[in-house]
């Protein structure tokens, strides 16, 4: 019941100030759990400010407000429409499936959330509305779907309700509504401490710790917060967010104390009370005992090391003139791409009373500098270019590794609508083994007779793997180069031996990826991570990867976390 009792409390402080909490991050599927919820929030939150909910599909004139098409036309001068943000000034917009906020509507929400205003600058109308609001994040994202980080950060709470049980979601009684006031500097100078000692980078977790702990005093009906205040605020806003948690300190040793002397007189406060802790390690003991032990141990393990980056599960999105998803509209020829009527008319409304003539019939005038046409944005395809080296003794256990590494990458092609590609560089040259395909069977004919052995021409491997790279490119899709090497060349492009020209050769070759643009992943394939290797994959712009014992299954998650 305390992670129901928490998300109630959340509940109250987040309808007693929305727009000074910023909002709530809920971590839920669609249920009774989060109905109830959400049904608490709505009955915590005054009668007179107004709960929205945000669709998914919403364009941003009816997000932002603009022309009011229908009553521009009827009136024949341009009249404005207010929307969603503005009309839920004072109170709460839910966004559900807030996992899938594109990120043009994620930098609306954050500026309004910055500004408490919405200014609309577009039809031909210039305006600025108040939009005093708070946020209500639906996360119901699954794998390595998340919420924008930039905007969960301007909000106050997180919490998750995957793991309640719907028979302990009870209702919340109304709450009564106060001004948090500013914060007290002490306590805002402990929250800092507390958050810089939890891994907490951003300013904006102590400031809505301070404002929450305002909040929980004059919900209890006292003028100013007290330490208990402070701490449950801690608890609340910069739990959810610690990235490591510090080991506990442990305790002195007790002074020596003379037996001959008289005992000193009792008092009501023990020990603890006389010498209590610091307040902000009082807000980290509070953190960690909310936290489940399982990531509790997780952030202990974890200290301050960075955050792997997600795999996507798509190309690169790319313009496309009549195919895709829409994304607005802009001025040009419909001969060249689909005719947006709707942004056509809207661009051509506020014009009509100069266009129309004296004694002139009453219709409507569109000129050359009106049209529209709509902005289509795909996803493009990614391929995955696996160059392999093929040189040395030990070319069969990284061919054999590079086989498994595609195979389970291909297994998954058809969810990730992704292509694999290998070349292998060895003895002169390079030579393109598997072009860019999805079918498992053929790169499974293909792999079988990969070759090993001979020197090791890395420059030449890395030019075929650029030409390859631009080939993708050119058939529109998104090219990923990794490659797997030690680093050490010893056959320069002009075909002798020699490591010194070798090397040169290889650099050039791997400034050559940079320059074009390409993403790449260079795994270091020897017994010891290589200084060869990490500076080639430097002079690549791309992410090194030391795997000197790697399977097929490790390198092949390297990989998808790597692109």
């Amino acid at each position: 019941m305390t992670a129901w009792a928490d998300a109630l409390l959340v509940a109250r402080l987040a309808a007693a100030d929305p727009h000074g909490t910023g909002g709530v991050v809920v971590r839920a599927g669609v249920g009774p759990v989060r109905e109830t919820w959400l049904a608490a929030l709505r009955n915590a939150l005054p009668a007179a400010l107004p709960i929205r909910r945000m669709p998914g599909s919403i364009t941003d004139a009816r997000l932002l407000g603009g022309l009011d098409l229908p009553a521009t036309l009827a009136a024949g001068r341009p009249v404005a429409e207010t929307g969603l943000l503005a009309e839920t000034h004072g109170g709460l917009l839910v966004v559900p499936m807030a996992e899938r906020l594109s990120p043009g509507h994620a930098a609306h929400l954050a500026a309004v959330l910055d500004a408490g205003a919405v200014r609309v600058e577009r039809d031909g109308l210039g305006r600025c509305c108040p939009a005093r609001l708070g946020v209500i994040l639906l996360d119901e994202g699954q794998g390595d779907e998340a919420v924008p980080e930039a905007l969960c950060d301007r909000l106050a709470f997180r919490i998750d309700l995957t793991d309640i049980p719907w028979r302990d979601a009870v209702p919340l009684e109304d709450p009564c509504v106060a001004d948090p006031g500013p914060p007290d500097a002490d306590a805002l100078a402990a929250l800092c401490r507390a958050a810089d000692a939890l891994g907490i980078a951003s300013l904006r977790g102590p400031l809505l710790a301070a404002r929450v702990a305002r909040l929980l005093a004059r919900l209890a009906g006292r003028d100013a917060p007290g330490e208990h205040d402070t701490v449950l605020a801690a608890r609340l806003v910069l739990g959810p967010r610690a990235t490591r948690m510090p080991e506990p300190v442990p305790e002195a040793d007790a002074p020596e104390t003379d037996p001959d002397a008289a005992p000193e007189p009792e008092s009501g406060a023990g020990q603890d009370d006389q010498n209590p802790a610091p307040l902000d390690e009082r807000m980290i003991e509070a953190v960690r005992s909310a936290l489940a032990p399982g990531l509790l141990a997780g952030l202990l393990a974890a200290g301050a090391r960075p955050r792997q980056p997600q795999a996507g599960k798509a190309g690169a999105p790319a313009a496309s003139p009549r195919a895709g998803r829409p994304m607005g509209a802009r001025a040009g020829d419909p001969r060249h791409g689909r005719l947006a009527l709707v942004e056509t008319l809207r661009a051509a409304a506020p014009w009509q009373r100069l266009r129309q003539g004296a004694g002139e019939p009453r219709r409507i005038r569109i000129r050359p500098q009106d049209l529209r046409v709509t902005r289509f944005v795909q996803r493009t395809q990614t391929t995955t270019i696996f160059a392999v080296d093929a040189s040395g003794s030990a070319a069969l256990e990284r061919l054999a590794e590079a086989k498994g590494a595609v195979e389970l990458l291909l297994s998954e092609a058809y969810i990730r609508r992704d292509c694999v590609a290998v070349l292998a560089f060895r003895g002169m040259g390079a030579e393109v083994i598997l072009p860019p395909t999805r079918a498992l069977a053929r790169a499974r004919r293909g792999l079988s007779a990969l070759p090993g052995g001979g020197g090791t021409p890395l420059a030449a491997g890395l030019d075929a793997a650029a030409e390859l790279a631009r080939t993708v490119r050119r058939g529109g899709g998104t090219p990923v180069v990794v490659v797997l090497t030690d680093g050490r060349a010893n056959v320069a492009r002009s075909g002798p031996t020699g490591r010194a020209q070798a090397g040169a050769d290889a650099l050039s070759a791997a400034a050559g990826l940079r320059a074009d643009g390409v993403r790449t992943i260079l795994i270091d394939t020897a017994a010891r991570p290589q200084d060869t290797a990490r500076r080639l994959a430097e002079a690549m712009g791309g992410r090194y990867l030391p795997l000197p014992y790697a399977d097929a299954g490790a390198m092949s998650a390297a990989i998808r976390a790597a692109t």
